[in-house]
């Protein structure tokens, strides 16, 4: 293991926070705690004045969000590696910050030496990634949502979501049962579900069926 000191900023709108990572960090052999930011816009402003190697970003905080502070990190292309720190691990919190450009998603109930060893393993370019959030990325990843159902596959879950049977969405689309079949496969594997009803209900809630 390298001997080198990482350095880093931490970045969180309740000093509280902010003053419990730095000395946990300036308590610990291998980290120098360069600033810290209490917003996202800070956030970009300290990184590029203070060039450090790992950003520990908050999410949710006044005055600048993290994933935007993400983004223009991103897009500037900073040298240090964000580490996202936080309490939410919902699908509209982790997936804007992963796609933004953080390289680990840790909760902020996570113990000590595993927070060490998240931001050594940021520092060297590696993902982290809490289980919790490990799990949800790759099951959105096994169905992204991003890759849309075709015309015909909205036909057949159409004909689904009003109890059709496969005999009888074949009849009504003059197709066979064994392609109906496999419109149903790809239907599951696109909304990441196991069956019709979890089809149906995730379109839904997707807004591919209905208002």
């Amino acid at each position: 293991m390298s001997t080198e000191v990482i350095t880093l900023i931490v970045v969180d709108d309740h000093p509280v926070v902010r003053d419990g990572l730095r000395g946990m960090f300036q308590s610990a052999p291998g980290f120098q705690v360069l600033g810290e930011a209490s917003n996202g816009v800070e956030a970009v402003a300290l990184t590029a004045e203070l060039d450090p190697d790992v950003v520990l970003m908050d999410l949710r905080m006044p005055g600048g969000g993290g994933v935007d502070a993400i983004t223009e990190l991103t897009r500037r292309g900073a040298r240090a590696r964000v580490l996202v720190l936080t309490t939410y691990d919902t699908d509209s919190d982790t997936l804007p910050a992963i796609e933004a450009g953080a390289t680990g998603y840790l909760l902020k109930d996570a113990p000590r030496d595993e927070l060490f060893t998240a931001v050594r393993a940021a520092a060297e370019g590696r993902t982290v990634l809490s289980p919790a959030v490990a799990s949800r990325l790759v099951s959105r990843v096994r169905a992204p949502g991003n890759e849309p159902l075709s015309t015909r596959e909205r036909e057949v879950l159409a004909l689904v979501a009003r109890g059709t049977s496969n005999r009888g969405i074949a009849a009504e689309l003059f197709i066979s049962e064994a392609t109906v079949k496999t419109h149903l496969t790809h239907i599951y594997g696109k909304l990441g579900v196991k069956d019709r009803a979890a089809a149906v209900a995730t379109a839904y809630d997707r807004g591919i069926l209905g208002a």
